[in-house]
Order: structure tokens, then C-alpha cells, then sequence
């Protein structure tokens, strides 16, 4: 599971990235000698019609080698030039009948990238962004399809947790009825919870009562603090007593309405929840109202440990094995559905992605959040152990992710190579060829120094746990 899960999630973006390009190169004529997934030395390699198919040893990526007159400028990553690369009579392979690099045969002018209108070449560098696009639909939906939908069919809000950076947010009372984010009318908590995950700036929730605005940023709470903070309304009646658990011995029934918790008024689960967390071992007195009569309980939790959301430590906790009203409704869901559920989920994780990216340009979010190779097969090896929808969801997330950040300007990535070609364009002739060397050292310094960042990140906290032992080890 730790050797396949990575090499299928990695594989699969990467395989349906590059062949957008090479489909879209191949539709409009561009030669196309070269298809790898990988860098590097090849794992194996055969040869089908015109185009070469390797697979490397380096999966951090992959390559369509096209035809062009700028072939010795990509040469050294894409590995080595057409010239230097093609066959002779003696080597293995060779066809006298083939182009370069498998034969002596010249590529025609009118077979290369430079060759195209700008169109076709925006079209050939775009594919790779619209594939990806496409398989992060395609795994959305089907999940989505397989799974149904859950849905809790209420906007009205039960427990709001204070937030010291955010004390607006405790304008937003239990019972409020959310009708709108940021404008935007809400049907359900579903849409609710989508609606404060795509905000930037600042939330305005409309109610019944006006407007309720929380700034969000790096010097206040942020979209996911306030999602965690805000919690739907869910009635303080017990649903179900789990038998030989505390509540069951006390006499507490299902269908109880619980009215109030050592004398505190019970207006939804969550304040029950919080007067019993705190008292392990120690009698709480319940007052519930059972057919139309009031009666009184006292109820002793047992002592339970959970982890503090706050501090991931762990901590007592009473429990008293009292369930409440599941107030979400589990749906099947038809294939058109399906597909608009995917669609919905496809942009907001692409939404998130560009949220992301506007935060740390803004300063908003630092870049210790970004992940690289490590952690995302960390993630996928936690993925296939979860299920293989968690591990496909995984790879619709990632597919989304490499297609918006192919689309930044940066002139190694596809957004880069698609405004050098426009601006080539109005200015009516190709840039020189020492500008395109600095242009392709530039993006390859940012790529570099995106990937130190992110394998720092990666490998932080197992130097910080080396470190801490070594101290330990000489006492310090």
C-alpha cells in the first residue's frame, strides 16, 4: 500500500496532464518523438508509430517532446537534443524510413510547435490544464455518485465558539437563520460551510436579525478557524441511550428533551455537550421533559480521553452514552446530479487553491502550508488505508491542484509558456534566443526555490524530532 498508492496517485495526474498535450500536439500536426511520465534514466521505453513512450526513474513530473526551433533550449531537461540524441545506422532501433531522432529522415518546417498559428499552440499548451481538469471532474462525480449525497437541510446556527482574534463572530447568535454569505443565498449548512471556505477578506452573514461581518485574515480568524467555530443547530433531544452506559442507568430516555444541564438552559446539543464534557466522575443534574411531565435526573459521567482540538494533547473528558437527533439527510444521487455535485466541488477545490495562493502572495498565509512530494505520499498511503474513494478524492484534489498552478505565469509551467507565446505574438517575432535562455532560467529558478520550500516543509518536523533526540542523548 505505502509502494502503490503514491506511484497511482502521482502517476495518474501526471499520465492524463501530459496526454492533453501530446493528443492536442498530435490533433493539430505537431511532431511528437518523445511521451515520458518522469525524469531521468528510463525504467523502459518502446517506440509505436513516430512518438517514443518512456517511463523514468525521477516521478516528479513529466515531458512531451515536440518538435521545434528552440529544441536545444529544453534539451537539458527533457533529455538532450533531437541532434544529439538521434539514432545512427549502427544503433539498436534505427529506421532508415524514420525522422529524427529514430531515422536520418529532417522534420518538416510545417511539422514543428513554431509551425502552428497561435491557436493550435495555445490549444496544444492549455490540453494539459483541461485533462486535469477532467479527471478531478470525472473522480468527483463518480465518488459522488457511488457515495449520495448528505445533506443537512437547515441554515439555522446552533453553537458559535468565541474566537479572541474575530469577536464579531459572537454577534451570530444560537437560533440565528443564515440566509445568505457574502450575498450569496444558502439553501443548506452544506452550502453554508462551501460559502466560508471560499472567502477572502471578510464573511457577511445575513440573518434574520441584518448583517453579521467577520474580517478573516492573517492578523484575525481564518476561513477554516470560523468554519470550525460555527456549528448548525441540532435540538437537545436525546435521539437513542447506548445500554449499561451512564445515562441509561440514571434512567435518561430516548426522546427526552433536555431543558436544562446543573441549572444552565439547554438550547441546543452542543450546550448539553458542554456541561458534561468537563465533569468526569462527578454528578450532573439533567432536566428533561418527557410526555408533556418535567422531571429531574442526575446523571454521573463516565471518564472518557479525546485528543484537545486546541492542543492535539489528550485529555478527560465525561461521556454519558446519550446520542442526539441526526438531523442530516443521506441521499442517492442520479448521474446528472452526480456530474453537477462534481462540477460544484471541482471549482471549490480549485477556488481553495487560488485562495491559497492569494493569501501567501497577500501575506495572508505563510508558505510553511505547502506541501511537497513527501507529503502528498504521505497523504496517499493515509488515503488508500481510508478507502479507495478517500484515495481517488485525493487524486481529484491534487489533479485540481497541478492544474491551477500550471496555469501561473511562470515560464517553465504551461501559463508561463502561453504568455511568452502571446507576447511573441503582438510583437510580431520570436524573442531571441538568449532572451528565452533567461526567461527559461528565471522559471527555473522559481521552480527550484517552490521546491526547496516545500521539501523543507516537508521534512521539518522529522529534523526537529532528530534534533530533540540528539539533545536528549547528550543531556542537553
Amino acid at each position: 500500500m505505502a509502494f502503490l498508492a503514491p506511484i497511482l496517485v502521482f502517476g495518474l495526474v501526471i499520465f492524463v496532464h501530459e496526454l492533453g498535450h501530446f493528443l492536442a500536439a498530435k490533433a493539430v500536426g505537431v511532431y511528437a518523438p518523445r511521451f515520458s511520465i518522469g525524469f531521468g534514466p528510463s525504467i523502459f521505453r518502446f517506440r509505436r508509430g513516430e512518438t517514443e513512450y518512456i517511463l523514468a526513474w525521477l516521478p516528479l513530473g513529466g515531458f512531451v517532446r515536440m518538435a521545434s526551433r528552440h529544441d536545444a533550449e529544453a534539451s537539458f531537461i527533457e533529455g538532450g537534443s533531437e541532434e544529439a540524441t538521434a539514432r545512427k545506422e549502427t544503433d539498436p532501433g534505427y529506421d532508415p524510413e524514420a525522422m529524427i531522432p529514430f531515422g536520418p529522415k529532417p522534420v518538416p518546417e510545417n511539422r514543428w510547435f513554431e509551425s502552428k498559428p497561435l491557436w493550435a499552440r495555445i490549444f496544444i499548451m492549455i490540453a494539459g490544464v483541461v485533462m486535469n481538469i477532467l479527471l478531478a471532474l470525472v473522480v468527483a462525480t463518480v465518488i459522488v455518485f457511488r457515495q449520495g449525497q448528505t445533506t443537512i437541510k437547515s441554515t439555522v446556527v446552533g453553537n458559535v465558539l468565541p474566537i479572541a482574534s474575530a469577536p464579531q463572530l459572537a454577534e451570530l447568535r444560537t437560533r440565528d437563520t443564515i440566509r445568505a454569505v457574502n450575498g450569496q443565498p444558502v439553501q443548506d449548512w452544506n452550502s453554508v460551510d462551501r460559502a466560508i471556505m471560499s472567502s477572502s477578506n471578510q464573511l457577511r452573514f445575513t440573518t434574520q436579525r441584518g448583517d453579521v461581518t467577520v474580517p478573516i485574515g492573517s492578523n484575525t480568524a481564518t476561513a477554516e478557524q470560523v468554519l470550525e467555530a460555527v456549528s448548525y443547530y441540532v435540538p437537545g433531544v436525546i435521539d437513542s441511550i447506548i445500554p449499561g452506559e451512564p445515562a441509561a442507568r440514571a434512567g435518561l430516555q430516548a426522546g427526552d428533551s433536555i431543558l436544562s444541564v446543573n441549572g444552565k438552559p439547554v438550547v441546543d446539543w452542543t450546550d448539553m455537550v458542554n456541561e458534561v464534557a468537563p465533569s468526569p466522575g462527578k454528578p450532573v443534574t439533567f432536566v428533561v421533559s418527557r410526555r408533556g411531565a418535567t422531571d429531574t435526573v442526575v446523571v454521573t459521567p463516565k471518564t472518557a480521553e479525546e485528543p484537545d482540538p486546541t492542543t492535539g494533547k489528550t485529555r478527560q473528558v465525561g461521556r454519558i452514552g446519550a446520542a442526539r437527533r441526526n438531523t442530516a439527510v443521506h441521499e442517492s444521487v442520479g448521474l446528472g446530479r452526480a456530474a453537477v455535485l462534481g462540477w460544484k466541488l471541482t471549482m471549490l477545490n480549485a477556488g481553495l487553491v487560488f485562495k491559497v495562493l492569494h493569501d501567501i502572495g497577500s501575506g495572508q498565509q505563510s508558505v510553511r502550508q505547502l506541501g511537497g512530494p513527501i507529503a502528498i505520499t504521505r497523504a496517499a498511503v493515509d488515503a488508500a488505508r481510508s478507502g479507495i474513494d478517500v484515495l481517488f478524492g485525493l487524486i481529484a484534489l491534487l489533479s485540481i491542484n497541478v492544474a491551477v498552478l500550471n496555469l501561473l505565469p511562470v515560464p517553465i509551467l504551461d501559463g508561463g509558456q502561453i504568455l511568452i507565446n502571446i507576447l511573441e505574438s503582438a510583437k510580431g517575432s520570436p524573442f531571441s534566443m538568449r532572451t528565452r535562455e533567461n526567461i527559461l532560467r528565471v522559471g527555473l529558478a522559481a521552480i527550484g526555490l517552490l521546491f526547496i520550500t516545500v521539501m523543507y516543509n516537508d521534512t521539518r518536523s522529522g529534523f526537529v524530532k532528530l534534533f530533540e533526540w540528539v539533545g536528549k542523548l547528550f543531556g542537553a
